[in-house]
């Protein structure tokens, strides 16, 4: 997507792709060590927290249109087990490739007089700006699509007991007495019936007290 701000070169995120120049085939290899940038992952359930630190493996290459960045970023990445809520901490390998395009050159690498004439190419596409790049859009979209939607501690997480609460992994014999509701209510049916019998019990035992002061 184009963008109106410059680049700052500064930026961990930022490349500078003048050493390649516009020469087709030229190669350039980088790794970086970066603190990762805030929100990246999926907000509330598992994501690399910022600042945490981030490696990156790249390949820049030199194309017709531009420039084709193909990299890997590993870190680890925090979050939430689904099932037992127990604090998750994951292995993150994130695999990307993306083209950053010469802001006057088409998709066929062709130099056009008025780059930009075509707002919805513009918006799919990513561009080198001055020579620099912003890899941290193509970052976050391959973080989001490597992390799992659903992180679990382990594959085999029996969860929470639905009753009580209980983590089933602590307590593997966790359990509770099942009571058919049928004979609930015959329970509570014999505990109204007993109730009554004890009244009358104590008016009979009175009766008799009363004979006997007579």
């Amino acid at each position: 997507m184009a963008s109106n701000a410059r680049l700052d070169h500064r930026n961990p995120l930022v490349f500078d792709t003048h050493e390649l120049g516009r020469r087709p085939g030229a190669l350039q290899r980088l790794t970086r060590e970066i603190d990762a940038p805030g929100d990246l992952g999926i907000q509330g359930v598992v994501e690399v927290p910022e600042g945490a630190p981030m490696e990156l493996g790249l390949r820049l290459e030199s194309v017709m249109e531009g420039v084709l960045v193909t990299g890997t970023a590993r870190a680890t990445a925090k979050g939430e087990c689904v099932r037992c809520l127990e604090p998750v901490e994951l292995e993150l390998e994130a695999d990307f490739q993306e083209l950053f395009s010469y802001p006057d050159a088409d998709d066929r690498g062709r130099v056009i007089a008025e780059p930009g004439d075509d707002a919805e190419d513009d918006e799919d596409r990513l561009f080198i700006e001055d020579g620099l790049i912003d890899l941290e859009p193509v970052l976050r979209d391959a973080v989001v699509l490597a992390l799992p939607m659903q992180p679990v501690c382990q594959e085999d997480c029996p969860g929470l007991c639905s009753e009580c609460g209980a983590r089933l992994a602590d307590d593997p014999d966790h359990h509770h007495d099942a009571v058919d509701i049928r004979w609930a209510a015959l329970q509570g049916l014999a505990g109204t019936m007993s109730d009554g019998e004890k009244d009358e019990m104590s008016g009979a035992e009175a009766g008799v007290d009363e004979k006997q002061e007579k």
